[in-house]
């Protein structure tokens, strides 16, 4: 975990204090507990985030409580997170793995709910195998892969650099949302058509002009957050709001409960706090809790989502 290295610059911006720091004691006290979750059952479960471990809360959780699930499970990489490590595994049992968390989470999804599994190339392999097994079953619909362009990511002396990720989409039934026209691309136009004088199928804004576009399923859009954004935490494996609005945009309607299995430092249930969901989500690190609940509280004055302006996703660095 990258950890604080004396006087930050004015610039930087990445949220990283100690859990048992005055502020992270008073962020954990808004968290559920596993042992109060437990004891008290699920009564008030809607933007709250429980500080506990997925796979013993997971079944204590109501059926088809959640109309959009985004899942960020530990890829299968050796990796430190806080107090915790994830160690690689074979492909088998990092098979089991994924069978086992999914088991617990498709029963929590809606009927006319979407689930998105974000993963890397190599675990991207095996959850794709395991996918298709509930296809088969019938158990869920199989309706996508997205991949995603992370532009960091250091250089390989004996292979390609890796810098895609996945995001599979599935679906509980052949009823789901699916709302395109809130998460269109907007793209220069650079060889403009004009249809006697006027423009087609573009904007001409003086500036070259440009276009909304319909979204595909690859992303090179995206920002890894970075030490100068506001949405920076010392988190691993953050991923940006401006991705997540992407899920959570086109796969839920306001008031809807997205919820997230890993919730990590908290990127889901801040964006979609800030597009008007409703959202729950578990966590088992206190570090992240914290820094979760400090975005949180952020969430509720600031909506801004960089990269994402006016119902339009802009492309990178415009």
């Amino acid at each position: 975990m990258q950890k604080s290295t004396g006087k930050k610059s004015p610039r930087n911006k990445t949220i990283d204090f100690p859990a048992d720091s005055p502020e992270g004691k008073r962020l954990l006290e808004h968290c559920v507990t596993e042992q109060d979750f437990l004891k008290n059952g699920c009564s008030a479960l809607t933007n709250r985030l429980i500080h506990g471990d997925s796979f013993a809360l997971l079944t204590k959780l109501p059926a088809g409580f959640a109309n959009l699930i985004i899942a960020d499970p530990p890829y299968n990489l050796t990796k430190q997170y806080a107090s915790t490590a994830f160690t690689e595994k074979s492909a088998e049992t990092y098979r089991t793995y994924t069978k086992s968390w999914i088991d617990l989470v498709l029963p929590l999804l809606a009927a006319d709910g979407s689930l998105y599994i974000c993963c890397d190339w190599k675990s991207s392999i095996v959850i794709a195998d395991v996918l298709s097994e509930y296809e088969r079953s019938g158990s869920l619909f199989l309706r996508n892969r997205i991949t995603w362009e992370r532009e960091k990511g250091r250089g390989a002396g004996a292979n390609w650099k890796n810098s895609m990720e996945d995001i599979w989409f599935v679906t509980r039934s052949e009823r789901y949302t699916f709302n395109t026209d809130a998460v269109r691309m907007r793209r220069r136009v650079i060889a403009p058509y004009r249809q006697d004088g006027s423009p087609k199928d573009w904007v001409d804004d003086g500036k070259g002009g440009y276009r909304d576009t319909c979204p595909s399923n690859f992303w090179n859009d995206i920002s890894i957050p970075f030490w100068s954004m506001p949405e920076n935490t010392a988190h691993p494996t953050q991923k940006s709001e401006k991705l997540l609005a992407k899920l959570i945009l086109a796969s839920s309607r306001p008031g809807e409960l997205v919820f997230d299995p890993f919730a990590g430092s908290g990127s889901t249930l801040v964006t979609a706090e800030k597009l008007g969901r409703a959202w729950c989500g578990i966590e088992r690190e206190a570090q992240f809790c914290a820094w979760a609940q400090y975005r949180l509280e952020r969430a509720k004055t600031d909506k801004t989502i960089q990269g994402f302006e006016d119902g339009i996703f802009h492309a990178r660095n415009s």
